[in-house]
């Protein structure tokens, strides 16, 4: 059985399931996996405060990931989800700790540095789609590829994601599920190193939502793209390398697929 990423030693805690799942450590780092790293956060913390209120989103999260990993976040609203992911995003910052991109550290980055970064390495895909309605899909796709540093051709991306059909239709002229699709492809197309999607099917029926997830899982494989999910729903875990599980702002659990499941058998 691999060794999860970050967790020294096997021990009780790592024993595999009859489910395929290897249930581990509340922890996501480690020094000695080979594998390289995409991201690496230590010890961040998060603080949110007004005049009369302070509020804790993030407890000291430690975190690797391997480039072309698939991770899921999982967790009640308000457990720190979103928050670590604008933050490795760079969306945010961290009120303490480390984000690492390479020699890069996020934590310390001007705004200049965090544009360039989210620029050149990160795609994101959100709830809602975002998408210029007096544009078409290719259009909307090749508004981020004409000022990346090397991009794949739109009409690529939106094959990629099973849309090369319908590059000539509209916003309102597509399902929410093709309009998702179509901000999967606008994401990237600038081959990003990072894909962050935060509840990319939140507003989709489970048949439309399995063609998103299918989507990203493509370009996970296909591309290689290291990709971190948030989502309410806990099927959805199922097709992640790991799962990280989020209570009051820390990594409660952290558990590996040792057998994944496929976007297409995924149901809710």
């Amino acid at each position: 059985m691999a060794t999860l990423p970050g967790v020294s030693g096997r021990g009780p805690a790592g024993e595999a399931t009859a489910s395929g799942v290897t249930s581990m450590a509340s922890t996501g780092t480690s020094s000695e996996d080979p594998r390289k790293f995409a991201l690496r956060v230590r010890g961040v913390t998060k603080v949110y405060r007004t005049d009369s209120l302070e509020v804790l989103a993030l407890r000291g999260v430690d975190l690797d990931m391997l480039v072309s990993e698939l991770i899921v976040l999982v967790g009640p609203s308000g457990s720190g989800k979103s928050t670590l992911l604008n933050i490795l995003g760079g969306l945010d910052q961290p009120t303490a700790g480390q984000v690492l991109f390479g020699d890069l550290d996020l934590a310390s980055c001007g705004e200049a540095a965090l544009t360039r970064y989210r620029r050149d390495h990160v795609g994101f895909v959100f709830q809602f789609y975002n998408l210029i309605p007096s544009l078409t899909a290719e259009e909307n796709v090749a508004l981020v590829t004409e000022i990346s540093r090397d991009p794949m051709d739109p009409g690529e991306a939106l094959s990629l994601v099973g849309l090369e059909e319908r590059r000539n239709h509209f916003p309102a002229q597509l399902s929410g599920g093709e309009q998702q699709r179509v901000a999967i492809a606008r994401a990237i197309a600038k081959r990003p190193a990072i894909l962050l999607c935060d509840e990319p099917t939140g507003a989709l029926d489970s048949r439309t939502g399995v063609r998103v997830l299918e989507a990203i899982e493509r370009v996970n494989k296909v591309l290689g793209t290291t990709t971190a999910l948030i989502t309410h729903n806990a099927g959805i875990a199922d097709m992640a390398d790991r799962v990280l599980s989020f209570a009051d702002g820390r990594i409660a659990e952290v558990r590996e697929n040792t057998r994944k499941r496929p976007a297409k058998e995924i149901a809710w």
